[in-house]
This record gives C-alpha cells, structure tokens and sequence, in this order.
C-alpha cells in the first residue's frame, strides 16, 4: 500500500479494532460450542477492506459517526459468512493458512454458523432509526446469494462467456464492497449523486478484486495466498482467463484444456497452471481489472481534494497489486 493509504489505514486502527470489538460482543453466547466457533472465525479477519471501505468513503464524505463503526460491523459480518458458506461450497479445508469451519466442525455446522453471522448482522442493523442500511444489506445478501446461485448453476459450463462471468463476480463479490462505500457515503450525509458515485466505486473495485483473485488461483504463491490454489479448475469454475484462452488459443491448446477441466487427473490444476501461464490469457485478465480500477478512480471525481480521497484512489490501485 502506498504512503496515503497507509498513513489514514494506521490512523483507523483504533477504528478498526473497535469494529472488532463490537464484532466479537455481538456474537458472543452463553453457548460456549457457539462461541469457540466464532472466535474462530475471527482468525478470518484479514485486510478488512469492507469495513474500511466504509470508513474511507465516510471520510471522503464528511466525517466518520458511530453509524459508520456499526455499519463497518455488519459489513464484516456479512463477509465472514459469505467466507464460511464459500468453504463449504468449496469444500475448502484451509482458509488464511488455518482450518476451515466446515473441516473442523462439518458442513452443518458451518452453514448453521454463516446463518449466525447473517442473522446479527441484521440485528445490529435493526437498531439504526435510519432503516437505509437494514434495506441496503437486505438487497446485497439477496444479491450476493444470486451470484453463488449462478455461479453454481454454470458449473463445469465450458462454454461460459466473459459477459456472465463479470455478472457472476458482480452479484458474489462486488456487491458487499459496493454496499460498503456506499453506505459510508450516506451516513456522511452526502448527495444521492455522490452516494451513487461511491457504489459505482465500489462495484468496480469489486469485480477487479474478484479477476484478480482468480488469477492468483492459477498462478498465485500458496504461501503469500494463505489457501491451497487451483480450486476453481478442481471446481470447474471458469473464470476470466480460462474463458479467454478458451477462446483465443490454438486449437490443439484449446481442446487440451478441454479435456483437462473434464477430466479428475491429480495433477490437473498444476497442468492448466502450466498451459495457461505462457499465453496472453493472464495478461489479458488483469488488463480488464485495471480497466475496472480505472473506471473506479474516475468515478471519485464527484469528490472534493482530500486525504481520504488518495486513498480511496490508492485502495484501487492496490487491488490489482496485491498478491494474497
């Protein structure tokens, strides 16, 4: 992260550790099977680029209230449920180099912990007097579920076009990120137009997060990435640069990955890994996030000059820079 943004990310640490704490009271039982896997999930914590979000984008606003540093909670909540379901739907065993929910506990477990999170993150939201948030996260939790569900649905579709794929990523990823600018704008008190701006920013960061995630799957480091990768070729998930090399590599390369991402060989993400890394395919998807990025920082020029604003900018940048 450049200067900007580390400067104003140190000085929401008191912020963020607030959102913490606030996160870890509301899931608190007198259950105590209930609160160990809850402070687990709190291991999941990561760059908290959601609650951030929320943060920076009611800076850039105006100026940050206590709404926000319930809103940053209910975002963060959200996410780690999402993280919870992914795992199981993914059948994941490691998530930031520790075991998952649903490795340690079962699937039944993990869905009913997911319900959880989602369950009082509505609750925190149905103490604001302003409903807009409760609304918000309500139609961004709808949304979200339509991705997974469409994602699903095309499942070892090798056919899949690059148009569905950018809708998949906006509904999965993009739309708790959008919902997090967004709502940190509102609860600044800003114009409708701005508000707008700012979800707008935040839906394309989102869907670059996603491209770049994805490309990290393929070629990223496990050791930096902290999971095990090639889940989506193990899945048959397409995303963008296989749909890309699907469409543009030779025939004989085309039809080699074909039969890969058909067939159940051990070794076949590490295969696609190696057929997919010399062409243009991976190339050609962090070209179309850095489009995403740059669409996102034109969006902030509804802003007045500010601090937060650079950093909302330089958060974009970071995106596509980041390796984990």
């Amino acid at each position: 992260m450049n200067s900007t943004l580390n400067f104003l990310v140190a000085g929401m640490e008191s912020q963020l550790a607030e959102v913490a704490r606030r996160f870890d009271d509301e899931t608190r039982s007198d259950l105590a099977c209930v609160s160990s896997l809850t402070k687990h999930v709190a291991r999941f914590r990561g760059k908290m680029l959601r609650p951030m979000l929320v943060l920076l984008a009611g800076r850039a606003c105006g100026s940050i209230n206590d709404i926000h540093l319930t809103i940053a909670t209910v975002v963060e909540m959200v996410h780690m449920a999402t993280l919870v379901h992914d795992d199981v739907l993914d059948d994941a065993e490691l998530r930031r180099r520790g075991a998952t929910i649903n490795h340690l506990k079962g699937n039944e477990t993990a869905v009913l912990l997911g319900d959880y999170l989602i369950s009082h993150s509505y609750h925190l939201c149905s103490g604001l007097d302003d409903q807009f948030a409760a609304r918000i996260i309500a139609s961004t939790t709808n949304r979200v579920c339509e991705g997974e569900l469409l994602q699903l649905d095309n499942r070892g579709n090798l056919d899949l076009t690059e148009e569905t794929y950018i809708t998949i990523i906006e509904r999965k990823t993009a739309a708790l990120i959008a919902a997090s600018a967004m709502l940190g704008a509102h609860f600044s008190g800003a114009t409708p137009k701005v508000v707008e701006a700012l979800r707008f920013y935040g839906e394309a960061i989102g869907i670059a997060f996603q491209i770049q995630d994805d490309v990290l799957d393929l070629i990223g480091d496990t050791n930096e990435v902290g999971k095990p990768l090639g889940n989506d070729v193990e899945q048959v998930k397409l995303t963008l640069p296989l749909i890309h090399f699907l469409k543009t590599a030779p025939t004989e390369h085309r039809q080699l990955l074909r039969s890969l991402l058909k067939g159940d060989e051990p070794d076949r993400a590490e295969k696609v890994r190696n057929l997919i890394s010399p062409s243009g395919s991976i190339e050609y998807a962090r070209a179309v996030a850095e489009k995403y990025v740059e669409r996102a920082i034109t969006s902030l020029r509804v802003l007045e000059k500010s601090e937060a604003k650079d950093a909302l900018e330089e958060a974009a940048r970071f995106i596509t820079k980041r390796s984990n």
